[in-house]
């Protein structure tokens, strides 16, 4: 019983350590594409048209289902669209609301594709040629979703600012060298409101997690 009540703790804690490793990788890689802005940008446009003809060698090659992937290229248009005004984006602009939208679209017409193979026929399989289709593999899968599917969306995510009267925290970050506003990815931004957010509960708790938040340093 008590075996099991600390296995429950340390998933909880484990789990805590890794979302806390998530927030300050991305906190880490918004400062590093915020002094490279540029490069960032050419990085992602050719990554985007790479993986567009990456989709059309697995028609060719694969067998991948046309519809689904002249959709996926679609979706890859769409992001590309991101990139006419960046690093800034509009949260309530149509483009970044397709491209929202078209993320999780595209995941679950993939994710069914994966999970659902097509079988063939009895009348199929019993011709002489008949060659059964091969069926990825979990790594050949995870692959496909992490690179073709996840990579760029998260990029943009990650590379991506906010403009300043959409978010209250991006306001108040100013660069030390000469007070001018400093560009604050979107990952940034919302990693911060999400610190301030549970600072000020735990004040309310009564706890205070770090004296020296908040305070002004001349």
């Amino acid at each position: 019983m008590f075996l099991q009540l600390l296995s429950y703790a340390g998933a909880i804690v484990g789990f805590l350590f890794l979302v806390l490793s998530i927030a300050s990788g991305l906190y880490y890689i918004s400062e590093l594409v915020e002094e490279h802005t540029e490069p960032t940008k050419r990085f992602l446009t050719k990554l985007i048209y790479s993986i567009i003809i990456i989709y059309i060698l697995l028609m060719i090659f694969d067998s991948f289902p046309i519809k689904l992937s002249i959709f996926a290229i679609f979706t890859y248009y769409i992001y590309l669209q991101n990139l006419k005004k960046f690093p800034y984006v509009e949260l309530t602009s149509p483009i970044f609301l397709s491209s929202v939208i078209l993320v999780i679209i595209n995941h679950f017409l993939w994710f069914n594709y994966f999970h659902n193979p097509k079988i063939p026929s009895l009348e199929e399989r019993l011709k002489t040629d008949y060659k059964p289709p091969k069926i990825p593999n979990f790594i050949e899968i995870c692959s496909f979703f992490g690179l073709l599917i996840w990579f760029v969306p998260f990029a943009l995510f990650v590379s991506l600012s906010a403009h300043d009267n959409l978010l209250p925290h991006h306001n108040q970050l100013k660069s030390s060298d000469d007070g001018k506003k400093k560009n604050n990815g979107l990952a940034k931004v919302v990693v911060g409101n999400i610190r301030e957010y549970i600072y000020a509960i735990s004040r309310k708790l009564g706890y205070e997690l770090d004296p020296h938040h908040g305070s002004i340093v001349y």
